[in-house]
């Protein structure tokens, strides 16, 4: 049973910074790209950030460039994102996915960030 676990997440004032880690069971993560994803009410789920297999970091989001960084620890089975000076707009919930390119998908359940002064 693949599962995928997030944590990290909570309160933070603007221009602070916080660390979500996804932690991985059931598959090799470092065989899928891994990515984080976010959530508001009432839109769509974005993309965030996105490392591949070989980790290579291929995507931010432009919202992001220059204060998210996504990194992967191969022996942990986990992808991170380090969310440094966060804006009120990077309230949401947070995402993990790992994806193969045999189409396999899996998500974990989401963490809450929250940025209020």
């Amino acid at each position: 049973q693949v599962q995928l676990v997030e944590s990290g997440g909570g309160l933070v004032q603007p221009g602070g910074s916080l660390r979500l880690s996804c932690a991985a069971s059931g598959i090799i993560f470092s065989l899928y790209v891994g990515a984080w994803y976010r959530q508001v009410p009432g839109k769509q789920r974005e993309l965030v950030a996105q490392i591949t297999s070989g980790g290579r970091i291929n995507y931010y989001a432009d919202s992001v460039k220059g204060r998210f960084i996504i990194s992967r620890d191969i022996a942990r089975n986990t992808v991170y994102l380090q969310m440094n000076s966060l804006k009120l707009e990077d309230a949401a919930v947070y995402y993990c996915n790992a994806a193969s390119t045999s189409s396999s998908s899996y998500w974990g359940q989401g963490t809450l960030v929250t940025v209020s002064s």
